[in-house]
Parts: C-alpha cells; structure tokens; sequence
C-alpha cells in the first residue's frame, strides 16, 4: 500500500498491482475501496495497475470538508495523483459511478488524458433512461433466485432507508452474468468494503454541478475513449455504455456479451482483450 498527500492536505491510499505502464483506476460503488477491482481479470500482466482508494474509503483519510467527497469534486484527487505520478499524461481506467468521477476529470483536463477506459459506467450525466434493462432482466427469469431478487428490486423505488440495504443486498444476482461461488464471494466483498460516509458524499449537492459544462469539456478530449459493457448486466445495461461514449469526439464500445457489471469477473479473458486493445 502507498500513499500521497492530495491538494489540500488529505492522504490517499493506492495499491500497485503488476508490471509496465502505469494505468490508473478509480472504483465505483459509490464509496468502494478499490480492493474488489482484484487484478481487473489479469490486467495486470500488461500494465501496473494503480488502484487507487477515494477519500473516506479504503485506508484513505476522511477530509474535513464532506464536500470534497463530491463526485466532480473527487476529479482534483485524480489531478493531484498524476502530479505525484510525475506524469504528463495519464492513462485512466474508471468503473461504474467511478466512470463520473474520470468524465469530470477528463473535461476539466482534456489535455492530460492519455487513454480513457470507462467500464460498464453509470450514463446519469447523459440524462439516460436504461430503457434496455428489462430486456436484460428478462434473461434470468429461469435462475432459482430470480422471483426474490425481482421483487426486491421493484420495491426499492418506494422502500424507506432502513430497508434499502437488505433490498440491495437481494438484487446482487442481477449484477453478475452467472450468480456462482466466484460471483457471490465477489458480490460479498461489498459489504465491508463500502463507506458510507463516502456513498453519501458522491452525490450530495450534486444540483449545484454545471452538467452541461461538464458535457461540453468532454467534446474537447482528444485522446481515445473505450466505453466497455457487460450483454447481461443488469444494472447499468448497455445503453448507458452507448449513451456516454456519445459524449466523446473519439469513443467506441466494446461490449463482453458473456459478462455482468463487472466483466472482469465474468468473462476475464474477454474483458482483458478488449481492454488491451484500447490502450494501444
């Protein structure tokens, strides 16, 4: 584990993992360490994963200033970590809510991205409907857990807080292509990996953030961008993946059609190509 020291006194946390370039990696959740990320499915063979813990998650510090746990405000972290990186550029992989936290760097740096690796990612800055899930959904209905896990999610809308944790905990089959030991072990890890604090910070005042001007930075970054979706991922869908690659002038989708919300558990070597692939 290493440490340094982001641009208003706070110590971040990060792990590296593997050989050769530096890549590194913001986790989702929101407010997840970066611990459930692994090796990104053997990622690590090509390059040296930077996977980096967000304020209040992971060993990282909680700040004083709850508001710099904003999503937009979580970008500076990533600034300040290429300038401790000694980097001119910055090859950057995010994935889920973190892919916001990466647009909102990207559009206030255009000029520092080096390659941008979105994965499976949140569309919300797009306006996004997620219109594809129900199709998605509709792919599991003959797995054993399925009549549970669809009533739990239909009666998250309207659940009160302290109900919504043990809802969300029964939906976790539809993140995941094939609900198995490796995706329950996987699935299991966010239970004491995620910090609430950090969870509640990443969307708080998120009315005061200038989306539009956030839209339009990201048309200014030159670098290319790989938006990676899962076929059967049935939380964000691949709609969303479609949707935010649209926000960038040069942007593919590469989609692991065997593979959940996180392909590199899913569909490990498939998800390791296609990744490879845009970053050269």
């Amino acid at each position: 584990m290493n440490t340094f020291t982001s641009y208003d006194g706070v110590r971040l946390t990060y792990t590296s993992v593997g050989e050769g370039y530096p890549l590194v990696c913001l986790p989702g959740g929101p407010g997840r360490s970066a611990s459930y990320l692994e090796d990104l499915g053997g990622l690590s063979t090509d390059r040296t994963l930077l996977l980096l813990d967000s304020r209040a998650t992971g060993h990282s510090d909680v700040p004083a200033d709850p508001e710099t746990l904003r999503f937009d405000r979580l970008a500076d972290d990533v600034e300040a970590f290429r300038e401790h990186l000694k980097l001119e550029r910055l090859d950057l992989l995010a994935h889920s809510a973190g892919c916001l936290v990466a647009q909102a760097w990207a559009s206030q740096h255009p000029e520092r991205v080096g390659h941008l690796v979105l994965v499976t990612p949140s569309d919300r800055l797009q306006g996004g409907t997620r219109q594809d899930l129900p199709q998605i959904w509709e792919t599991f209905t003959g797995e054993p857990w399925y009549a549970d896990a669809a009533e739990a999610r239909a009666a998250l809308d309207d659940a009160p807080p302290s109900q919504r944790s043990g809802l969300e905990r029964a939906t976790r089959p539809f993140w995941y292509a094939r609900w198995d030991e490796r995706a329950q072990a996987h699935a299991a890890g966010a239970e004491h990996q995620t910090s609430k604090r950090a969870m509640l910070g990443f969307g708080a005042g998120v009315d005061e953030v200038d989306v539009a001007a956030l839209l339009a930075g990201l048309q200014q970054v030159p670098a290319p961008v790989l938006v990676v979706g899962g076929g059967r991922d049935g939380m964000t869908g691949v709609d969303s993946c479609h949707a935010v690659a649209a926000s960038f002038p040069r942007a593919r989708v590469e989609v692991v059609e065997g593979a959940g919300h996180f392909p590199w558990v899913d569909e490990p070597e498939g998800f390791v190509a296609a990744v490879r692939e845009g970053l050269t």
